[in-house]
């Protein structure tokens, strides 16, 4: 560590600043709690947020006006045809879902393993998750076909006893996301608890103050309160962690238990994981940086947020290396023609741009910049970076989907694929969607934790003397 680097207590704080990288100092109970519920309980709604919240309705609009025609007309306005029968629905599926990890990872890995920098960011984290998994659960819906009967994914006694084909990876998803998004949404709300006291006590209008009291279940704050706060906190994140690992995992074997070059391998499961984890975390500095900025959280969500996001996206991004490398390794050592071919074709190929556009924005560059400490405590950099590493992540999506599928065993049944505009507002719908949800969570419902965030006060409080650090 540079000599103009130091530190109070063991942790390291900005000297140009003075900030501590989990909470400034300064901040107190009571200030944590104004900068929270302002944001919610002001009768002022700033004008950025009525832009923003417009441009997200508009796309949502569009994403109704594809989806309505979609019923109209079919499946078929999709470039979706044989060889390529799977295009950006599951491209979109598997990216959404992928963005939806962090959140739960946040919330309860990190909690587990008591992780005070989550604090301030878990809430939006996972709200994040289920925003991503309503725009995830919507492509399959409407991939099938025939969305009104979508019941009949669900293990229901039907008159004519027609049961669910469990061998069917299609079943495998609709166990693995909706408990996902059942976990998920519990998680989310009872965190959310205690905050819905404060908001009720502190509201103004009659309005306000009923809406946050039935949300609040009648939480008083008493000792036995926080006692079973916290029991079914600790339950619902060991529930909550293995789905971190099987819902992606189940995902990936939608594409690994085919006999396709290219999806049957063994790599998926952990090699999708690690993948998802990468783009959760590059959406949640996506997400997180213009907050803090907007509602001036700097105190709260720190530069240690933003640091330690970029070192584990800089640990799962050399596990996504790993990955690319084992397929390249294996479609050589394993002597098959094809996936000898089917790697090939995929680097080298018709749409070999797409290859070296997820290699660009996946490995080379965060691989090669995210090592920067410096460049880490960047707002703007980390912003455009996030954004680089989700648009490289879809690009890993479409390269596994579509050139796995445009060159078959039979040269005769080689195709090519290229996207129609409904497939393109179908996708920047959802997008626009998630954004419209997110800013109706921002704007009426507690952003960040106030009771997880009044922990760290403490530290805020703490001025000994500062020493300068020679060395790391």
């Amino acid at each position: 560590m540079a000599t103009s680097e130091v530190k109070i207590d063991g942790q390291r704080i900005d000297p140009k600043t003075g900030e501590f990288r989990v909470i400034a100092p300064g901040e107190t109970l009571r200030s944590v709690t104004e900068k929270v519920t302002r944001i919610v309980l002001t009768p002022h709604t700033p004008l950025g947020w009525f832009a923003i919240f417009g441009v997200a309705g508009a796309g949502s609009t569009m994403l109704m006006v594809a989806l309505t025609w979609l019923f109209l007309k079919g499946v078929g306005i999709w470039a979706i045809s044989e060889p390529v029968a799977w295009g950006f629905a599951i491209i979109n599926f598997v990216w959404w879902i992928g963005i939806g990890h962090a959140g739960t990872l946040i919330s309860a890995i990190l909690l587990l393993f008591k992780q005070s920098w989550r604090n301030a960011i878990s809430r939006f984290a996972e709200a994040m998750t289920i925003f991503a998994v309503i725009c995830a659960a919507l492509f399959p819906m409407i991939h099938v076909g025939r969305p009104w009967l979508g019941y009949w994914l669900l293990p229901l006694p039907l008159t004519m006893d027609v049961w669910p084909q469990f061998r069917s990876p299609l079943m495998w998803d609709t166990f693995a996301v909706s408990t996902y998004a059942t976990i998920s949404v519990v998680f989310w709300y009872v965190g959310m608890v205690p905050d819905f006291g404060t908001f009720r006590d502190r509201a103004q209008t009659k309005v306000a103050q009923y809406f946050y009291g039935v949300l609040s279940l009648g939480w008083r704050g008493s000792v036995r309160h926080w006692a079973q706060y916290e029991t079914a906190s600790l339950l619902l994140a060991g529930l909550a962690t293995p789905l971190v690992l099987s819902v992606h995992t189940v995902i990936s074997f939608d594409f690994a238990v085919a006999v396709l070059p290219g999806w049957h391998t063994t790599i998926f499961p952990p090699y999708f994981v690690a993948g998802a984890i990468y783009s959760g975390f590059a959406m949640v500095l996506t997400l997180a940086i213009p907050l803090r900025k907007f509602y001036h959280l700097e105190n709260l969500v720190t530069e240690r947020h933003i640091d330690n996001c970029g070192k584990l996206m800089l640990i799962t991004g050399f596990i996504v290396g790993y990955g690319y490398g084992m397929e390249a390794f294996m479609s050589w050592y394993s002597a098959d023609h094809w996936e000898a071919f089917t790697f090939w074709n995929r680097a080298f190929g018709p749409m070999g741009w797409s290859y070296w556009t997820l290699i660009t924005c996946n490995l080379v560059i965060p691989l090669t910049l995210l090592w920067s400490r410096k460049l880490r405590h960047n707002m703007a950099f980390m912003f455009v970076l996030s954004i680089v590493v989700n648009t490289g992540m879809w690009f890993e999506r479409f390269v596994i989907i579509v050139t796995s599928l445009t060159r078959d065993f039979l040269p005769s049944a080689w195709g090519t694929y290229r996207a129609t505009k409904w497939d393109y507002m179908t996708f920047f719908g959802t997008v626009a969607f998630f954004t419209f949800l997110f800013m109706l969570f921002v704007r009426f419902l507690p952003m960040i934790p106030m009771n997880e965030v009044r922990l760290l006060v403490p530290q805020a409080k703490i001025k000994p003397k500062v020493t300068a650090d020679a060395g790391d």
